[in-house]
């Protein structure tokens, strides 16, 4: 038989992971590179050599824009994929020589992302209560 209190429960904690990981990576990393754009432009690595474009614009899009839809629990596995990317590449080829001490909120954005790709958001998101399941042929 199935415990009805354990699903309300998981749901709140992907919730919250959803929320704190998404305004973590959004305050600390995403809207500095927004409001301070031409100074980023100017200082952000470019590991591949591509350009400092090229590396700034996926950094906003994975830090900006992939929270907002976490937050709101839309496309959440598809939204989480840019930002284990963009942090694979800080961690791996940017940063290679840091300490798991120097890189420990990258490796945890990295841990609480990688959960909600595997996880999915839960019920506790933006739609979940419209959709209604039919099942049998029943209303």
């Amino acid at each position: 038989m199935k415990n009805a209190n354990v699903t309300p429960r998981i749901d709140a904690g992907l919730f919250f992971l959803r929320l704190s990981g998404s305004l973590l990576l959004l305050w600390v990393h995403g809207l500095p590179k927004v409001l301070h754009f031409s100074a980023e432009l100017a200082r952000i690595e470019d590991p591949f050599g591509l350009g400092p474009w090229t590396s700034l614009l996926p950094a906003i899009a994975a830090e900006v824009i992939c929270p907002i839809f976490i937050i709101l629990g839309i496309g959440t596995r598809l939204a989480c994929l840019p930002i284990i990317g963009v942090l694979l590449v800080a961690m791996l080829f940017v940063h290679p020589h840091w300490s798991i001490a120097e890189g420990q909120f990258g490796w945890l954005l990295l841990i609480m992302f990688a959960t909600l790709a595997i996880a999915g958001p839960g019920n506790w998101r933006t739609g979940s209560l419209r959709k209604k399941e039919y099942r049998y042929g029943a209303g």
